[in-house]
């Protein structure tokens, strides 16, 4: 993976628009327990979209297809399309990566594991996925490739990226399928206090808060949504959502997690799993 760099559209902050867990088809017809997810999709897009935005640049944090084909990945590049500013993605454990690669690499959708953001920020994106299993796991190469990063900018506050959760979300099925060696990752980001932010997807929820002295951020899927705090598989009825981040020279990071309203996604509660 290459570094890139993004300067900031009015100076003032670095503005991220986070995008995941859209488990998009090949079908225009592709449902997910009971949620047509492409529907969905376009829901969120079209209420980002009617805010009128200024943002640097689209997060998408995995999950981005369903049944693992082309077209599902050309669906998500079709979607965010309206907007010029680049993407910067990584694969989440439904994620097929030689057709995302295949589809997503472009001038727009981009492929990186180092983004330098504006001058005071860097972005680094890492690959969670252990092939045809639900948990996650970073490999040797990925937590060199992050202290790499973080010890070549010590002077920039850092933003990490993963698609599964680095600790416990609350929900006990749900937490078999986090991040398989935490430790190994938070024992990195201790030898870097520059790095201040993880953000992830995976748990189809909203989540912020704080793990030594590092704030964890998830955000809402674009499809369906997992029940908080559930022992045992659970759906919500919340709709789908996205997150903002604003990220300041300072340091300092505002954040909203904001959701549809007006259209109602409610899926399938008698489903045991997916």
């Amino acid at each position: 993976m290459q570094s890139c760099q993004i300067d900031n559209a009015d100076g003032d902050c670095i503005r991220l628009l986070q995008i995941t867990d859209t488990h998009l088809f090949a079908s225009e017809q592709g449902s997910l327990l009971g949620i047509n997810t492409l529907r969905s999709y376009h829901a969120v897009l079209d209420a980002i979209s009617a805010t009128d935005p200024t943002f640097d640049a689209i997060i998408a944090t995995g999950d981005l297809s369903q049944d693992h084909s082309a077209l599902s990945y050309r669906r998500f590049v079709d979607g965010i399309a309206r907007w010029s500013q680049p993407c910067f993605w990584l694969p989440g454990n439904h994620d097929y990566q030689p057709e995302m690669s295949a589809v997503l690499q472009s001038n727009t959708l981009r492929s990186c594991s180092q983004v330098l953001l504006g001058e005071h920020w860097q972005m680094v994106l890492l690959d969670s996925q252990v092939a045809g299993v639900p948990h996650g796991e970073l490999s040797q190469a990925q937590l060199n490739l992050l202290d790499t990063h973080l010890s070549a900018h010590p002077e920039r506050h850092a933003l990490v990226l993963l698609h599964h959760h680095p600790l416990d979300a609350g929900s006990t099925w749900l937490d078999q399928h986090k991040l398989a060696n935490r430790e190994a990752f938070w024992q990195v980001m201790a030898r870097h206090p520059q790095a201040k932010i993880v953000v992830c997807g995976h748990i189809h929820q909203a989540l912020d808060v704080g793990y030594q002295g590092t704030r964890v951020m998830a955000a809402p899927s674009t499809c369906i949504q997992f029940m908080p705090d559930s022992h045992d598989f659970a759906l919500d009825n919340q709709n789908p959502g996205w997150r903002w981040l604003e990220l300041y020279d300072d340091g300092r990071v505002d954040t909203q997690v904001v959701r549809i309203t007006g259209q109602h996604f409610r899926p399938d509660f008698d489903s045991s799993g997916y």
